[in-house]
């Protein structure tokens, strides 16, 4: 089976010292990227460690797809105990530094401990460097960017950066690369906030010798002449207007499925403010938004769907440019724009101010430096709701993504199930209920019969793609087949190694008090308790939400 290669590279920030071992037998058996760092954390980070404590592990992966020239491998994994959830996440991001990353020659990077200075670290294939960077603290993603360019000539596509709102331990803050990339989703950005590091930058010429399948030029020949797919022109903001059609655009806080701005705010309102092409690494596909509007000089990339959602239909907002400004700041700040709307949403329902795009900026700027109503804000929507007198919009803790359980019904089965929380992407079901967003044979988004073993399967799936490193929108090339060619193994196989995955992250959880209780939704489902119990059933785990410490994946190698 093809995996990646290297050791892992251990950095205590506390010591300022680094160490190496060899990691041959998780690389073997997980492939790469959330499912090698999947097990070093579940393996290496106690059950209870404080997520904002020295105790808890940052781990950076990619996986062997990263040494190809493959569209759809422009992204890596980070991993690590979220304070939002409280649980243990995996957060990926595109963008251009997965090639730097794997140049180094190392498999996986491990960030623990906590500094007394604020820090840079340096990692190269020469050795790692630390530096004391006082004058950073307060620093933007772009500010940080500017002064590695002129003080160590590194671009940004180099650079895991922590922005303000990780400093401050804003519980949804990101940790940002290429500018405006993010590892978005759990606050791992405040992980590395808490630990005193404002960024981490990767250099070398040892990327480790994985010789890949030639069917990866298939892909990527597909990839560049598919003219007409719409995500091509609008990106994820394409689905928009189909979404809010089908009653599955969440608005104004949750409380309505459709929205009456959505064309103003969807693709073509997005793509008419497109005034480039942008991509990630080695991708042809090249669905990125570099968007700008002359008038007010706002430029940003994006926004995406989810932000279109989570800034503008559930914040009452039908202005594209508020939208965009929106984004912007959360990627200058280092926040999820995702988290960030929906408990700004939370903010404006219980306050009746939607669509105050001013109020709306300004309390972005508060929360990422925990300011006045912001301080309450940065804890997130499941520990604010009882203060702002408004439903808890969350699963787990985390903020719900668009693509509406209550319309999507596997959906919001997927939702319940996820071991991140509210994410449309660990399980990413909602592409079987749009016909029109894959190649996929679609399924009738109502009810729940027949839909937990399908989740599973997507589940399981997902996790490869998030361990090879391959983009979630390569669904439309990457058969099955072609998945087993390129990582040199049957589907099975592969489909084995997702459920451990799966099951690692959920045996973590459970030793932190997770269990069925959590795998809930603020909405009723029809059937949902029977189809829950389906889905642990296929599982092999108890019906409590709990896996047997008899079923031998925990102690997997």
């Amino acid at each position: 089976m093809l995996h990646t290669a290297g050791p892992l590279l251990t950095v205590d920030v506390a010591e300022k010292e680094t160490h190496t071992e060899n990691i041959d037998d998780v690389l073997s058996s997980f492939v790469g990227g959330r499912g090698v760092a999947t097990k070093l954390a579940h393996d290496r980070i106690p059950f209870d460690a404080d997520p904002f404590g020295p105790e808890n592990s940052l781990f950076f992966t990619t996986g062997p797809l990263q040494v190809s020239n493959m569209s759809f491998t422009g992204r890596m994994n980070c991993t690590g105990v979220s304070p939002l959830t409280d649980g243990l996440l995996s957060s990926n991001a595109g963008g251009f530094l997965s090639r730097h990353f794997g140049a180094t020659g190392y498999g996986a990077v491990e960030l623990t401990g906590r500094s007394d200075d604020l820090l840079a670290i340096h990692v190269t294939d020469d050795g790692i460097e630390f530096e004391e960077v006082p004058e950073l603290a307060g620093a933007t993603t772009s500010e940080v960017g500017e002064y590695m360019a002129e003080n160590h000539e590194l671009g940004d596509e180099q650079l895991l950066v922590s922005g303000p709102a990780g400093e401050n331990r804003v519980r949804f803050a990101s940790i940002m690369t290429t500018e405006h990339r993010a590892f978005g989703r759990g606050g791992l950005g405040a992980v590395m906030g808490a630990k005193n590091v404002k960024c981490v930058s990767f250099a070398g010429d040892s990327a480790p010798d994985i010789d890949i399948d030639p069917i990866q030029m298939d892909v990527h020949r597909e990839a560049a002449t598919a003219d007409d797919h719409p995500m091509k022109s609008a990106g994820t903001t394409s689905v928009t207007e189909y979404a809010n059609h089908v009653s599955a655009l969440p608005s104004y806080y949750f409380s309505e499925l459709e929205f009456e701005g959505a064309s103003d705010i969807g693709g073509d309102a997005v793509s008419d403010k497109k005034y480039k092409k942008g991509t990630c690494s080695q991708c042809a596909f090249a669905c990125k938004l570099p968007t700008k509007d002359e008038e007010t000089g706002v430029e940003t990339e994006g926004p995406e769907y989810e932000t279109v959602m989570a800034f503008g239909s559930n914040a009452g907002v039908d202005d594209v440019v508020s939208v965009m400004k929106s984004n912007d700041l959360c990627d200058e700040l280092g926040m999820d724009t995702i988290s960030c709307g929906d408990v700004v949403s939370a903010y404006l329902a219980a306050n009746d101010e939607f669509g105050n795009s001013d109020l709306i900026h300004d309390l972005v700027e508060k929360i990422a430096h925990r300011e006045d109503e912001g301080d309450l804000l940065a804890e997130g929507v499941h520990r604010a709701a009882d203060e702002l007198g408004v439903e808890d919009w969350t699963v787990k803790g985390l903020e719900f993504a668009a693509h509406d359980g209550r319309t999507l019904n596997g959906q919001g089965l997927a939702f319940a199930t996820s071991n991140r929380g509210a994410d449309h992407m660990y399980a990413e079901f909602y592409s079987k209920e749009y016909p029109l967003v894959s190649k996929d044979e679609a399924v009738d988004p109502t009810g729940l019969e027949g839909k937990p073993p399908l989740i599973v399967e997507k589940e399981n799936y997902n996790a490869i793609l998030d361990s090879g490193v391959v983009c979630k929108f390569s669904r439309d090339f990457m058969t099955e087949e072609r998945l087993e060619t390129l990582l040199d193994t049957d589907y099975d196989e592969l489909m084995e190694i997702g459920a451990r995955v799966v099951a690692l992250e959920r045996h973590f959880n459970n030793e932190r008090g997770f269990d069925r209780e959590d795998d809930t939704l603020p909405y009723d489902l029809p059937d949902f308790e029977r189809a829950l119990s389906e889905y642990y059933e296929i599982r092999g785990w108890d019906d409590d939400g709990t896996v047997p410490e008899d079923s031998g994946v925990v102690s997997a190698d």
